[in-house]
């Protein structure tokens, strides 16, 4: 289950692959499914309107729920490829030389942004469980107290495949329109492609919408925000579109540091060494600890130090390291994992992201959350090795279909008869990525778009850098998105611009309701600070 170490490493949302349809509606007047891909070529959009009230403030807006159609480069420049739904919201009676607008979008790779969309950002959210298995519809959805409306206009976008966005095969013969479908998922469904295709949605939606002297902003969430890293660049120095901020939330920008799948790749040990933090404030959560600390944070710096000290240096020994003091790591990592010494030494003192949360609470056959490790379920098989599913996403991701599918018909009036699909239809994601900076056609071997942030950020040292994370997310472990950014190939003048945030919660922050008003007030504030109107 977790072989395929770069795809199980970052699917930001890997919550189900499957293709989602909502119900349809008799007072729908959304236009229907389209029949074959020429009715895809034509932009669409329905319009809308509403009110929320952010922490007591009104804001009127408008809402655009639609598609914009990309073309491909070069002698292609007017074939049509791609549909890419979003939903936008506007404020009402603010210019939008003085309005900022955010691009939003998840991760997966190839996922829809039903999650940032409904959770956290839109103006309406859905209510779910804080930390169990929410129970079956109805289901609650009410006004978001907490959308970012406040501080900027939003824009959420679907990656292309995914949700109501669609590539497209536009020719009367079939074979033709099959080779050309080959054609767009080998260019799109990669790193670099998703990245550009993203880049032309932006400078599309900013003609469209006259938003070209906008203060700009991206928030991407897990494989959004290696998206991110790689979008900045080319938005900063292909289409000379200058950024105000990135935000990044559940970051992994190397795949390196990646605790899913690390005894795929021996010898790189700093996976296990990042990890350990998540590690640690899970046990705290669930009392497995065996003298539990009074509070969380205290004790996470402690148990950063060790996994960046003695607990590094045993592991780089590797065979080197003697039996006293291989026990007495082992020992140590009982008390900050609440793992059976046994078990520690058994694996070598390195433990995966799956063997930690098939263990931590072997006891009762209960597995531990990936994405947000506060939650728990029943073992699918209690002698496994690995973990076999993630309980934090069987426990809300129910929810967040059937509220969006509802929504989207119900109040944006899009949607009618068409299909929606949480994940694109991925079979080969292209992990190959080309650095900034290099020359020819070396590609990496495994993706690390840090030289592309910093690529951003030297290139606009304005720009501003906002990095967010749960300390009980396994899937991006904070640790490992601190360790990155501290890493940035940049000057040190350049390292004030960038800011950092850490949430008692998991990959998805907004799924615990005070960590999602934190996180308003953080992203709100930061807009504020760096959108440049005076």
């Amino acid at each position: 289950m977790r072989k395929l170490l770069l795809t199980a490493a970052l699917a930001a949302l890997l919550l189900s692959s499957a293709a989602i349809a909502g119900p349809d509606k008799k007072d729908d007047k959304s236009k229907p499914e389209p029949k074959s891909d020429a009715a895809l070529v034509e932009p669409q959009a329905s319009n809308s309107e509403g009110s929320v009230s952010v922490e007591g403030h009104r804001v009127d807006y408008k809402a655009v729920a639609g598609t914009l159609v990309l073309h491909g480069s070069g002698d292609k420049e007017d074939e049509p490829q791609v549909s890419m739904f979003y939903v936008a919201y506007f404020k009402k009676g603010v210019a939008a030389t003085k309005r900022p607008v955010t691009f939003i979008y998840n991760g997966g790779p190839g996922s829809a942004t039903v999650w940032l969309h409904m959770g956290a950002f839109g103006p309406r959210r859905v209510v779910t469980s804080d930390d169990g298995h929410t129970p079956a519809a109805p289901y609650g959805l009410v006004k978001n107290d907490y959308s970012l409306l406040d501080a900027s206009d939003l824009v959420f976008i679907d990656a292309p495949g995914a949700g109501f966005s669609r590539l497209i095969a536009d020719d009367g013969d079939k074979d033709k329109r099959d080779e050309q479908m080959k054609e767009r998922k080998k260019a799109i469904y990669g790193v670099d492609g998703d990245g550009h295709a993203f880049a032309q949605f932006i400078t599309r939606f900013l003609s469209k919408y006259d938003r070209w002297n906008s203060p700009k902003y991206l928030f991407g969430e897990s494989y959004g925000t290696t998206r991110s890293a790689v979008l900045a660049n080319i938005l900063e120095n292909e289409d000379s579109v200058d950024l105000n901020g990135v935000i990044l939330l559940s970051q992994i920008l190397s795949f390196d540091t990646s605790i899913d799948g690390p005894e795929f790749n021996p010898g790189i040990d700093l996976p296990y060494e990042l990890a350990l933090p998540t590690f640690a404030a899970t046990a705290f959560y669930h009392h497995k600890l065996p003298q539990q600390p009074a509070a969380l944070e205290p004790f996470l710096r402690e148990v950063e130090q060790y996994a960046m000290g003695d607990y590094a240096q045993a592991l780089m020994a590797g065979s080197r390291l003697d039996d006293a003091r291989k026990q007495a790591v082992a020992q140590k990592l009982h008390e900050y994992t609440g793992l059976p010494v046994a078990y520690l030494l058994k694996a070598d003192l390195r433990v995966t992201g799956g063997m930690f949360e098939h263990e931590l609470q072997t006891d009762g056959d209960i597995t531990t959350g990936r994405l947000d490790s506060r939650f728990s379920g029943p073992a699918i098989d209690p002698l496994s090795k690995d973990s076999e599913y993630d309980p934090q996403s069987s426990a809300i991701s129910s929810a967040y279909v059937a509220a969006f599918n509802d929504y989207v018909r119900r109040d944006l009036k899009f949607g009618q008869g068409r299909q929606y699909r949480l994940f694109a239809d991925i079979k080969h994601w292209d992990f190959s990525h080309k650095a900034p900076g290099v020359h020819g056609e070396a590609l990496q071997s495994s993706t690390n778009v840090m030289p592309d942030l910093a690529m951003a950020m030297k290139t606009n040292p304005n720009l501003k850098v906002y990095l967010h994370g749960g300390y009980y997310d396994l899937a991006t472990p904070y640790f490992a998105a601190d360790y990155e950014m501290h890493h940035l190939p940049i000057p040190a003048s350049l390292e004030r611009n960038i800011s950092y945030a850490w949430y008692p919660s998991g990959h998805m922050v907004y799924a615990h309701e005070a960590s999602l008003k934190q996180l308003h007030d953080n992203v709100a504030r930061f807009i504020g600070e760096t959108d440049n109107v005076k």
